[in-house]
């Protein structure tokens, strides 16, 4: 295992499907023991109680963590109806409870519809947010409470699956959002819309962008695959990875220029969207692996972050024409 530590030629996104009762850290820390290397970030973190996708970015595609954290997330959620907590979900203390045997699943998905689209959501407590430098966390194992800001998030398909009458019902839903979404505020709020309060009881994560639970490896299939030193064949590459944006394949003369900082030039850039013209696009090599995140930029393209280096394709490697002797 000692070979591959660090190695800079292993790079690319590793899907896991997070159990209960850990911290997504302690998942990155397996990941980093299974491929013997230190360079492992995550890109959404899950609470402890959730379970489901944690896309793992290692080595060099860790620079893509803030590109790949911004998509719209799935999840498979359970909210349970006239029990309100101080963490807005299971693992927290019970403030209060409600008989609420007189709701029916029509109320409940009516009030959904009230979740749906662009919403304002008020961070809760326990969130990892930070106020006057503090994660708003920390404060409340103090006991402390703060104002919070509303934040704008979008819903974009929240779907009932389930309903389980009685005095505390339970409510399971299906929901897409925008990065940034609390699950458990949202059942939080649809029991303050319903009068009787609510928290979340399971959260599952089934999708982050275009990564699912399906195609995730459980830990014990890390652990195994790694002490057998198959986990780097589990690697989804970075231009795998980045699928989702635009892209433009170059050849290698723009190539050598790129992986030493020159702009795309502008005849190479792809079409842009009319409603986001400065969004990312992805800049491919002609054996098709990552070059870099470009944005248009007075009619070239201007790198956001580069990953190719000039030994990944040594028979392309060269002088630029910049570097040549006058």
């Amino acid at each position: 295992m000692s070979r591959r530590r660090n190695d800079p030629d292993i790079a690319g996104v590793l899907v896991v499907d997070k159990p209960a009762g850990m911290t997504s850290h302690d998942v990155v820390a397996v990941v980093r023991r299974a491929l013997g290397m230190r360079r492992v970030g995550h890109t959404g973190t899950l609470d402890p109680a959730a379970t489901g996708v944690l896309v793992c970015a290692v080595g060099r595609a860790t620079r893509l963590v803030e590109l790949l954290q911004g998509g719209a997330k799935t999840y498979a959620a359970t909210a349970v109806l006239g029990v309100v907590t101080d963490s807005q979900d299971a693992d927290g203390e019970v403030l209060s409870t409600t008989d609420a045997s007189h709701l029916t699943e029509h109320q409940v998905c009516e009030a959904m519809m009230q979740f749906m689209g662009t919403i304002e959501q008020v961070p809760p407590m326990v969130s990892a947010l930070k106020v006057d430098g503090t994660r708003l966390h920390e404060l409340a194992r103090r006991g402390e409470e703060v104002e919070r800001a509303a934040r704008t998030v979008v819903v974009h398909d929240l779907v009932v699956e389930d309903w389980e009458p009685g005095t505390h019902p339970r409510v399971s839903f299906l929901v897409t959002c925008s990065a940034g979404t609390y699950v458990r505020t949202i059942a939080h709020d649809l029991g303050e819309h319903l009068g009787v309060g609510g928290s979340l009881a399971s959260l599952r994560r089934v999708a982050n962008g275009a990564f699912t639970v399906d195609t995730a490896l459980s830990l014990d299939e890390v652990r195994s695959r790694g002490e057998a030193g198959d986990l780097v064949a589990d690697l989804v590459t970075p231009a795998a990875a980045v699928a989702h944006l635009p892209r433009v394949t170059v050849d290698d003369e723009t190539w050598r220029g790129l992986v030493h900082g020159q702009s795309l030039p502008g005849d190479l850039l792809p079409d842009a969207p009319e409603d986001a013209p400065d969004d990312p696009f992805a800049v491919l090599d002609p054996d098709g692996a990552l070059v870099g995140i470009y944005r248009r930029s007075e009619d070239v393209g201007r790198p956001d972050l580069v990953l190719a280096r000039p030994e990944d394709r040594p028979a392309a490697a060269g002088p630029t024409s910049a570097e040549e002797p006058a």
